[in-house]
């Protein structure tokens, strides 16, 4: 994949909490929190995410609305991603 076509499926913090259903307010705390990280920056520094990105907030809200809390959410990502190495 070319850097144009890489670029054009990142998406800013807004366009991305949008397409993921939640708010702007809540991806920048989930990025604070830690459970996310940003797919990259722009050249101007502005945070954008990637698909699997999307996905992963997707996961994050089912799992909140489950009732998971997000530390919870942050242990089972944590925990996954040490078992996983």
């Amino acid at each position: 994949m070319n850097k144009t076509a890489k670029k054009r499926t990142l998406l800013r913090i807004g366009a991305a909490a949008e397409k993921a259903g939640v708010s702007r307010q809540s991806l920048q705390y989930y990025v604070m929190l830690g459970l996310i990280k940003p797919a990259g920056n722009s050249p101007s520094g502005q945070r954008l995410f990637d698909k699997k990105s999307i996905s992963r907030i997707k996961l994050i809200r089912k799992l909140n609305r489950s009732g998971y809390t997000l530390r919870d959410i942050r242990e089972i990502f944590l925990s996954h991603t040490i078992s996983s190495k």
